[in-house]
Parts: C-alpha cells; structure tokens; sequence
C-alpha cells in the first residue's frame, strides 16, 4: 500500500521511469500519469541511483525533533489524566503543557476517551466503534461471515422511490424482505438469497446452500462461520446442525458491536447500494430476479478496494 498523500503507486513510478528512460520526454510523461515534472524527475533520480528500491515508499518523518515533548513531560501528562480523569484542558493546567501538545500525547499513546471509561474507576467500559485489530484470514474458507439485511418490500408498480413521498403509495403494511448474505473472509466472494422471514431454519437452509454455492466455485471446505447473537444463530438446533455437518465451528461477534462482522456489514452496504436501490425497481419480483446477475458481478468482475483492484475469484486457489 502506497502513502497517503501519495500520487502514484510503486508500480506507477516503476511505469514512469520505465517510459522515461525509453526516451519519452519527461514532461509528456509526467502529464500523463498526473504529477509535476520535478516529481517525475525525483523518481529516475532515485531510481538511477538506487534501483527499484528506490521507488518504495519513505517515512516522512523528519530526522530529528528537537521540539518534540521530553519523556518526562509526557509521562508527566500520562500520570495527570489518571491521576485527575479530565480532559486535555485540565491537564494542560496542571502540567504546563499546552492542550493542543497534551491531545497528541494522549492518543500517541493510546489512550481512551473519557467518555469510554468509567467515571469511579477510569476502567475502559464502552467499546470502541472499531475492531482492535483488522484481520483477513490466510486461506479461502477459513472463515465465513453470515448476516441478515431486513428491506421493506416494493408494491406491484412501485413504491415511493418510483413515485415519491408525496404520492398515496400503497405499500405500508405489506412487509419485508430478509437478504440472507454470506461472505468469505480470505477472497470476499459473497453469496445471498431473498427470504420471506430469518429463522432458525430458514437460516440453516440458506447457509447450507451458501455452502453448496461456494463449493462451486472452489471453495470445498468451511472452517469456521461468524454470526452475530441473533436468536436463529445463537438458539436455533437446525443452524448448529448444518455448522457441525460442514465441520465448522461457530464464532459469535461480542454483542451490541456489529462491526466485529465488519466484512459482513460491508458487503450488506454494497449490497444495497449496487443492488438494492441502484435503479427504481417496480415491484418485489422485479427486485429479486435482479440479485443473482449482481452477485455474478460482484464475484466474477467486480474490482475489489480491499483486494488490489482484484476480483473476489481470481483469490479462490484450487484445492
């Protein structure tokens, strides 16, 4: 993963010299891919003088600091905000160390916002609204992520997306859907069906078809299945039988942090934008029928962010 701020990407300089060196003038070359002649300059230069290393990305940090907060002034502002429990103002007042300095000590350091700790103790009792640590499993199957997407049903010619909200749309009253979504932690290939209700049983079936599904397309083994605490997860016998029938275990996020499933939520937010509500659908069938040429898509040809621009297949090794 390239820098930040970065313009091009490794590969992008490797392209740019490679042009440049081909006897391309530097300037067309650089307009081309978007950046200014002296960076383009920088990068032959670096790449004459030190090869394809050259072209990796560099810390930006400075060499020296000599402004940077002692040790001793930092354990200092460490020491008052357990001591004192308040907020960088406070600390501030009682180190001499100014606010702005003590908000870059704390959260260089770690430290949790007031409002996740306990006012008594300052013991951490909220949890964050992200997973500690971001994971991506080894091996396609290793791990399953399987979620439940509720979407209000569309009446026969249309609800108020087709029609708007001022119009007497018949449509209340006529229930939902459940997109009943599963999704592989190591290639993101996802697999979902429409289903009238999310039971026990119903989640069962579908899991065991997800299953059949990503079999299919090479993924024979499951090891392991995330749900969240949901009753048909936690309760249902008929979930646990088709866990154990594909020789899985049974994983649950921690309850009330739905972003432990974080994959799973994703894939329900692409799901709806791409699919859900990516045209004015005029009925519930019309909707439905369009959910396997999408998930085709999404598997086959879809370029992946979290996967270099990849496909969900082309992660999918043969077994």
């Amino acid at each position: 993963m390239s820098h930040a701020n970065a313009r091009l990407t490794p590969r992008g300089r490797l392209l740019l010299v490679t042009r440049v060196l081909g006897g391309r003038p530097v300037a067309h070359v650089a307009k081309e891919l978007g950046v200014s002649r002296q960076c383009a300059h920088r990068w032959v230069a670096r790449y004459r003088a030190e090869g394809d290393v050259g072209l990796l990305d560099r810390s930006s940090r400075p060499r020296s600091c000599p402004a940077r907060t002692s040790p001793a002034r930092e354990a200092a502002v460490l020491a008052a905000r357990v001591r004192l429990r308040c907020g960088p103002p406070g600390i501030a007042a009682a180190t001499g160390v100014p606010a702005r300095t003590v908000s870059r000590i704390l959260a260089r350091h770690g430290v949790p916002p007031l409002a996740w700790c306990d006012p008594l103790t300052g013991v951490v009792i909220r949890a964050s609204r992200s997973s500690a640590v971001r994971y991506q499993k080894d091996r396609p199957g290793q791990l399953v992520h399987v979620d439940v997407k509720k979407l209000g049903r569309i009446p026969d010619g249309g609800g108020w997306r087709a029609h708007g909200r001022c119009e007497q749309v018949r449509g209340r009253g006529i229930g939902y859907d459940y997109v009943h979504v599963c999704i592989d932690d190591h290639t993101r290939l996802g697999y979902a069906e429409v289903l009238p209700d999310e039971k026990g049983a119903t989640a069962a079936a579908f899991l065991a078809r997800a299953a059949d599904h990503f079999a299919a397309l090479g993924i024979t083994s499951i090891e392991a299945v995330m749900t969240d605490n949901a009753f048909a997860y936690r309760r249902s016998n008929d979930f646990k039988s088709v866990v154990a029938a594909l020789g899985a275990k049974q994983v649950f996020i921690r309850p009330h942090c739905p972003w432990t499933n974080g994959k799973a939520e994703r894939f329900n937010r692409t799901l709806q934008t791409e699919w859900a509500y990516r045209q004015v659908f005029t009925s519930n069938t019309a909707r439905r029928q369009a959910l396997a040429p999408w998930l085709h898509h999404y598997n086959h040809e879809r370029h992946h962010s979290a996967l270099g621009g990849h496909t969900p297949i082309s992660r999918v090794t043969p077994t």
